[in-house]
C-alpha cells in the first residue's frame, strides 16, 4: 500500500491503539499472530493442502497485504507470445503465457518442513496468497484461459520464491499511421502497469535472461514480425475517485513492430484496377459515333472501380488524412473520367457537318481547329489577309520611290544580274490568293484524336505509376 502516515484510533479485539498506520500494522499483525495456535508437529508429513493451510492461515498470513518490506516489491515479469492476428485495423488479439516471480518472506518455510520440496498449486492456492495485480493498459478485453478451470500455476519454493503463471488471451488497441496503407509499417505495443501499489511500493523489471519468447511458427494474419523490443516505463494512474494523479506506477513495455504484406492487396485490389483503366481504354479502338457500346464500356468501368475501392475502405478507419490506396483510386478514377470525358469530345466533332480548315497537318491546328473551329477559320483569314497586305505595301513603296535598283536592292521581279532577259531571276512571291489550306472532315480529326489517345492514354499511365511507386517505396 501506499506510505501514507497519519493517526487513526483502532478498536480490535476489544482493545484501543492510536498511532501511525505502519505503527498500528505492526501491534495488530503482533497481536493476532500471539493468538495463533503453533505449527502442529511433523510437518512435513502434512498434506500439501493442510500445509498450506497452516502456513497461509489468516492469523499468520494476510493474503490482501503484499509482503511486509521497506523497500518496493520487485516483480520480475516474462512472457511467452504464441500468437497474434489482426482482427481490425486498430485491434490485435494475442495468446500468451504470462510468468511473473517475487519474494514472499511470510512464505518462507524452509526451518518449518525442511524436507518439503516446492509447493505447487493452481487457483486454490492463488487465493490463499498474495499475487501482483497486473493490467494491460491498452487492452480492450483479456480473460484467463482454460477449459473447466483457469488456466493458473503456482510454484512457491521454501526459501519464500513465488513463480505466477497464468494463460490469457488480450484484444488491445494498437495506433497506427495509415498514410501509405496496405505498404505501411506499424509499431505496436503491449503495456504491463501495475493498478493497486505505485512504484514506491512495488517495481516490475524485466527478466535479464529471455525477457520474452516468441513462438518461431508465429503467424500474423496480414503483418510479418519486424522486430521486438522491451523497455520500462512508468505511467499515472488513477483508481481513485479524485481527480489528481497519484504517483507514478511502475511499467513494462513489450515494443513489436510489423510490416503490412502487400501481396493480397496487389492481387485483390491494384492489378484488378489496373485491368479496370486499361479496359476504359478500348473505346478508343470502337467508332466515334458508337455511342451506346462507348457509353456502356466507360460507365461499367467507373463503377466497378468504385465498387471495387469501396470494399477495400469500409474496413478502414476514417482519418482526417490521404493515405495511398485513395491516392491510386483518385488517380485511377481520373484515367477513366478522361477516356469517358475523350469520348464526348470525338462523338460531338463525329457529328459536325462543316470541315475543318487547316493551315497544315499538324497536332496543334488539328486540336485547335477541333476545338474552336470558328476562330480557326479567323486566324487562317487573317493569316491570308496579312500576306495579301504585304504584297500591296511592297507595290505602293515600289511605286512611290521607283525601281529598287535606285536604292541598290534588287527587284524580285528583275534579274539578280541586272539583266531583262529573265535569265537567273529571283523567285516570284507566292500570290496568297493561289494558296491553298489544308481540310479535314470531322470523321477524319475524330479518328485521328482517337488513334492519339491510344498513345498519349497508356504513356501517361505509365509515368502515373512511376511517381505513385516512388512514392510509396521512397516517399
Amino acid at each position: 500500500m501506499w506510505n501514507m502516515k497519519f493517526t487513526l484510533v483502532v478498536l480490535c479485539g476489544g482493545w484501543i491503539t492510536i498511532g501511525t498506520s505502519e505503527a498500528i500494522y505492526e501491534r495488530i499483525y503482533e497481536n493476532i499472530s500471539s493468538t495463533c495456535h503453533p505449527f502442529e508437529p511433523h510437518l512435513d508429513d502434512l498434506t500439501q493442502e493442510d500445509f498450506i493451510s497452516q502456513l497461509t492461515h489468516s492469523c499468520r498470513y494476510d493474503h490482501l497485504s503484499r509482503p511486509p518490506s521497506s523497500l518496493p516489491v520487485q516483480v520480475v515479469f516474462q512472457i511467452d507470445v504464441k500468437h497474434i492476428e489482426n482482427i481490425g485495423n486498430t485491434q490485435f488479439k494475442t495468446h500468451m503465457l504470462v510468468q511473473m516471480h517475487f519474494r514472499d518472506d511470510r512464505l518462507n518455510f524452509e526451518k518449518l518442513s525442511p524436507n518439503r520440496g516446492m509447493v505447487v498449486g493452481q487457483e486454490a492456492l492463488k487465493a490463499k496468497i498474495w499475487v501482483p495485480h497486473l493490467f494491460i493498459t491498452n487492452e480492450k478485453t483479456s480473460y484467463l484461459m482454460g477449459l473447466d478451470r483457469k488456466d493458473v500455476f503456482i510454484q512457491i519454493t521454501p526459501t519464500g520464491h513465488v513463480s505466477y503463471s497464468y494463460r490469457m488471451t488480450a484484444t488491445f488497441y494498437c495506433s497506427m499511421n495509415l498514410r501509405k496503407f496496405p505498404f505501411d509499417q506499424q509499431v505496436c505495443q503491449l503495456i504491463w502497469s501495475s493498478w493497486v501499489y505505485n512504484e514506491t511500493s512495488l517495481q516490475l523489471q524485466w527478466s535479464k535472461n529471455d525477457p520474452y519468447i516468441v513462438s518461431d511458427d508465429l503467424q500474423l494474419t496480414e503483418f510479418s514480425l519486424d522486430g521486438i523490443s522491451v523497455e520500462y516505463a512508468k505511467v499515472s494512474i488513477s483508481n481513485s475517485s479524485s481527480r489528481e494523479w497519484k504517483d507514478p506506477h511502475s511499467s513494462l513495455i513489450f515494443t513489436f513492430q510489423l510490416k503490412r504484406e502487400a501481396g493480397y492487396y496487389i492481387l485483390e485490389f491494384f492489378l484488378p484496377s489496373i485491368f479496370l483503366i486499361a479496359m476504359s481504354w478500348v473505346s478508343f479502338w470502337i467508332q466515334a459515333d458508337a455511342a451506346p457500346p462507348r457509353t456502356v464500356l466507360g460507365t461499367s468501368t467507373m463503377l466497378s472501380f468504385i465498387t471495387l475501392n469501396g470494399n477495400l475502405m469500409k474496413n478502414l478507419p476514417k482519418v482526417p488524412y490521404v493515405k495511398a490506396s485513395e491516392i491510386w483510386f483518385f488517380g485511377g478514377a481520373a484515367f477513366i473520367f478522361c477516356s469517358l470525358a475523350e469520348f464526348a469530345f470525338v462523338n460531338v466533332i463525329w457529328r459536325r457537318k462543316k470541315k475543318v480548315e487547316l493551315v497544315k497537318h499538324s497536332s496543334k491546328y488539328i486540336i485547335k481547329g477541333a476545338i474552336s473551329p470558328r476562330m480557326a477559320r479567323q486566324d487562317l483569314r487573317k493569316s491570308a489577309s496579312f500576306s495579301s497586305l504585304d504584297s500591296k505595301q511592297a507595290d505602293t513603296y515600289l511605286a512611290e520611290h521607283g525601281s529598287t535598283n535606285s536604292l541598290n536592292v534588287p527587284s524580285i521581279n528583275t534579274p539578280a544580274n541586272g539583266d531583262n532577259n529573265g535569265s537567273g531571276s529571283a523567285n516570284p512571291t507566292p500570290n496568297p490568293a493561289q494558296q491553298t489550306w489544308a481540310e479535314m472532315t470531322p470523321q477524319e480529326v475524330a479518328i485521328w484524336i482517337d488513334r492519339k489517345a491510344r498513345i498519349v492514354f497508356p504513356t501517361m499511365f505509365v509515368i502515373y505509376n512511376l511517381f505513385y511507386w516512388s512514392y510509396v517505396h521512397f516517399g
